[in-house]
């Protein structure tokens, strides 16, 4: 399905305000018609000095007089057909009376037509006329003013109209994008990257909101006033007319090529847009890291050639854009002259047939010539509009196609059609010889596979700690748990059941998860807390905050639980952060809970605060700590610990056990140990050295022979 039916699939539900906004843009093209006609009778007046009664009546003569001659040689030819021999049918001399025959009625029905025109105009329209010829000139002024204002407001209540529909439109199309989104799953989300993301929604949407602007309202009402000009023109000669749109394939197959050229440049420099916002992206986020390095240079440089690439393609968008505007006004005007040509030609031999051809039904005069040739180029207007318009709706059309494949790309993590729901965790978490590659769409990049052949059986109620070194695999095995990613081979069982039969919602439902990087909303504490359960109450909220340990902190704060956060929870520290995430977390009553190095940025007495805090709210939970170090207070009450190394589950048991049987556990307990030691050296010597420093510095100050 092409983008163009999927918008109009957004656009239907407005169809009222459509026919609405089709309907003011049939009236701006009426109206533009019926002024550019204006010329007519004004040629008529100021150059011929004729009114338009004199008009009516010498044409009404004209008419009749031309309908007797037309008449009286159908009869002549009448008479000769019926003295035609018997044995003459289909003889060529009668095929010939035949054919002459229906020339002279075309005739006559076209001069009776134009007698019945001017008839009705000398009878319904010319009484309403002044007859004073100024007169005349002045309200056919008023006219056209008139006309034009209303025109004009025409025009405003359509914009309106195509940019209420617009809106809607592109409203309908973010939300349904995004609700899209957030059902792929976190590894297609990771790949896609947070400034591909950002471009579609903002940039990309912007300029498809453009196209359907342009769409809904010059693209439909600029062709109309030209098809009502084409329209007048054929009333005034409909031959000429025709010989001026011999150029409408020409210009059509320009716009075809120029517009494969375009939609791809447009793509390309969409492209272009989405390194540029992600060599921001990451300009920012590390405002820490560039500022401490005196990185700027470097990032300068990056986002200058990020904005040289893009200004190249660019570039080449409006090469393409300033060849479509000259190309068709000058094709545009070759249709006008290759009409005005001839049309002069029979106005100054005052004849109605060039070469024996005849190119009008009567003599045309000055005014008919001057009104043709303000039709046609009153057709050159909109063409010109449209052609400024045509590089933009090519850009509009790239975005959709960027913004609907971004909607057509299917999760890796998909519910079974049956899925149940899932019962609540009570007996064990089974790992079941799970091996997992992370996802890669280059075929000549494939990953190795991150975790090998795990097997691992947790009981319900466990804490168990996953250590190992860094790319060991243990943050991904945990990951499984709430199917952020899918294992290749194996399964995740929980009390026996594979976790893909059963419901994504209800599965983590069961689970809460505190990352490294805390994540909080801008918004208040007391909302961050509450996004773990949306229906619970204050005091559910404020019970989850104590359990945490931060119920003090938050109540010593001016707005205590209506604080705002702040963007990241940029305004409180690593320690608090933690813990109003855990109280999140608690506040979810999940059956499993999922902590991935939660306390790595926090400082000790923070650290034993959450560890506290843990010890309480275990009980009774399958918990997974994802850690480098062990310390002492986590000992104090986990049961298992899992040794990840190289993918590879090596050792599984108590702490006990495992520095007994597994050299790879035992080698990195001691060198936390070591660490931790040596951290807790440094904070007692600097203390002791402080001291020193002021004893020394008081007896430097005691004054000469004091005995102090």
């Amino acid at each position: 399905m092409s983008s163009a039916t999927r918008i109009l699939a957004y656009v239907i539900p407005h169809r009222g305000k459509i026919a609405l906004s089709v309907l003011f843009a049939f009236l701006v093209a009426v109206l533009w018609s019926l002024n550019l006609s204006a010329a007519f009778p004004l040629v008529k007046l100021l150059l011929q000095q004729q009114s338009l009664t004199e008009y009516v009546e010498t044409n009404i003569a004209e008419a009749n007089a031309e309908l007797d001659e037309r008449q009286r040689r159908v009869a002549h030819i009448d008479k000769l057909i019926a003295n035609l021999p018997a044995n003459a049918a289909s003889s060529p001399e009668q095929v010939e009376l035949l054919r002459e025959q229906a020339k002279q009625q075309a005739l006559a029905s076209e001069a009776s037509r134009t007698a019945l025109l001017m008839n009705w105009l000398k009878t319904s329209v010319l009484p309403w006329l002044p007859n004073d010829q100024f007169a005349m000139l002045a309200m056919l002024l008023g006219v056209v003013l008139f006309a034009t204002v209303l025109k004009s407001i025409f025009i405003v209540v359509q914009e309106v109209l195509v940019g209420s529909i617009v809106q809607l439109t592109a409203m309908s199309i973010r939300k349904d994008c995004l609700r899209k989104v957030l059902h792929l799953d976190y590894q297609t989300l990771s790949h896609n990257g947070t400034s591909d993301l950002m471009s579609r929604f903002t940039y990309d949407m912007n300029v498809l909101t453009q196209g359907l602007t342009l769409l809904g309202g010059k693209v439909i009402r600029e062709p109309l006033k030209a098809m009502g000009c084409i329209v007048f023109a054929f009333l005034v000669n409909w031959r000429l007319t025709l010989i001026s749109m011999l150029f409408v394939p020409l210009v059509g197959l320009v716009f075809y090529r120029i517009g494969r050229k375009l939609k791809v440049a447009s793509k390309k420099m969409m492209e272009s847009m989405s390194k540029l916002y992600k060599t921001l992206e990451e300009t920012f986020d590390s405002l820490k890291v560039v500022i401490a390095f005196n990185g700027g240079h470097k990032h300068r440089a990056r986002f200058h050639r990020e904005n040289k690439e893009y200004y190249r393609k660019a570039m080449k968008l409006v090469h393409f854009d300033a060849l479509t505007s000259p190309t068709t006004e000058i094709m545009g005007l070759f249709a006008v002259f290759i009409a005005l040509l001839p049309g002069a030609y029979l106005v100054m031999r005052e004849t109605k047939s060039i070469w024996g051809v005849n190119l009008a039904s009567e003599p045309m005069d000055m005014a008919q010539l001057t009104l043709l040739y303000v039709l046609l180029a009153g057709t050159l207007d909109p063409i010109r509009k449209l052609s400024t318009v045509y590089a933009k709706l090519k850009r509009s059309t790239a975005a959709a196609d960027r913004v609907f494949h971004l909607m057509d790309q299917k999760t890796l993590v998909k519910q079974s059609p049956k899925a149940q729901k899932a019962p609540r965790h009570t007996r064990e978490i089974h790992f079941s010889d799970v091996t997992f590659s992370y996802y890669c769409n280059d075929e000549a990049a494939i990953r190795p596979p991150v975790l090998k052949d795990v097997d691992l059986r947790v009981t319900a109620g466990d804490v168990v700690v996953v250590v190992g070194e860094n790319g060991s695999g243990k943050s991904t095995l945990v990951n499984l748990l709430p199917r952020y990613y899918d294992p290749d081979h194996g399964a995740v069982l929980i009390d026996g059941i594979d976790i893909r039969d059963v419901r994504l919602a209800s599965l983590r439902d069961q689970i809460s998860v505190v990352t490294q990087e805390t994540l909080l909303f801008d918004e208040t504490i007391y909302e961050n807390i509450r996004y773990g359960r949306p229906s619970a109450n204050r005091d559910e909220v404020i019970t989850a905050a104590k359990q945490a340990h931060a119920f003090d902190f938050i109540n010593e704060l001016p707005d205590g639980f209506e604080t705002c956060v702040g963007e990241k929870g940029g305004r409180f520290s690593g320690g608090q952060r933690q813990r109003i995430a855990l109280a999140r977390a608690i506040l979810r009553d999940p059956t499993i809970l999922i902590l991935d190095e939660a306390t790595s940025a926090v400082d000790a007495q923070s650290e034993k605060q959450i560890h506290a805090a843990l010890r309480e709210f275990a009980e009774g939970r399958t918990v997974f700590m994802i850690t480098h170090s062990v310390s002492q207070s986590i000992l104090d009450f986990v049961d298992k610990i899992a040794v990840m190394d190289q993918g590879h589950l090596i050792a599984y048991g108590s702490h006990e056990s495992l520095i007994e049987t597994c050299p790879v556990y035992r080698n990195l307990y001691r060198a936390q140990t070591e660490q931790r030691q040596s951290s807790d050296a440094t904070r007692n010597i600097i203390p002791l050295a402080s001291k020193k420093a002021n004893e020394k510095t008081d007896r430097a100050a005691r004054p000469t022979g004091s005995d102090g």
